[in-house]
């Protein structure tokens, strides 16, 4: 797990869509899937629940947002 990846996450979460986050990152829409795999890989959690092109946070995900705001405001 790496920053990006985190900023990655919870642009994600905010935006609430892959293809938004990727836009306000400037960076492609498979690169924003890619690390939320890694990420998920890496932690061994469902952080994200896909369905309709939206996307809601598992309790798990949930959990991981509130420290990755904490790591990202310092």
């Amino acid at each position: 797990m790496d920053l990006r990846q985190l900023r990655v996450f919870v642009e994600v979460t905010r935006q609430g869509s892959f293809t938004r986050a990727a836009e306000r990152l400037h960076i492609a829409q498979p690169a924003v899937s890619i690390s939320i795999r890694k990420l998920e890989e890496a932690l061994e959690l469902t952080l994200l629940n896909r369905q309709d092109k939206r996307v809601t946070l598992t309790a798990e995900g949930e959990n991981l947002l509130r420290h990755a705001e904490r790591i990202l405001d310092n």
